[in-house]
């Protein structure tokens, strides 16, 4: 796959990870494709070394959607911790 469905699969994913783990995170949609695109790659290694399964098989694999989506989801809420669900607006 192309970089540009990298970053498509990793916007999709980490919005539906946001949809799954509701909530206020510092950070906005970049972040969001970020986890996303890092989730897609944890999944697919996940897969690989947990299964033994090719999981990143091509764009219209459902595994491939399934691997982003689950290591989306834990990447956020890896994110969510380390951050301790700081906002990222200053009060005076």
């Amino acid at each position: 796959m192309g970089i540009i469905a990298w970053i498509l699969i990793g916007l999709l994913a980490g919005m539906i990870a946001k949809a799954l783990m509701p909530g206020r995170d510092p950070g906005g949609i970049l972040i969001t494709m970020l986890i996303g695109i890092a989730g897609g790659l944890l999944g697919g290694w996940l897969g690989k070394v947990l299964f033994g399964v090719d999981s990143i098989d091509g764009f219209f694999d459902l595994s491939t959607w399934v691997a982003a989506v689950v290591g989306s989801v834990i990447l956020l809420a890896v994110y969510r911790m380390v951050t301790g669900g700081r906002s990222s607006h200053r009060h005076a």
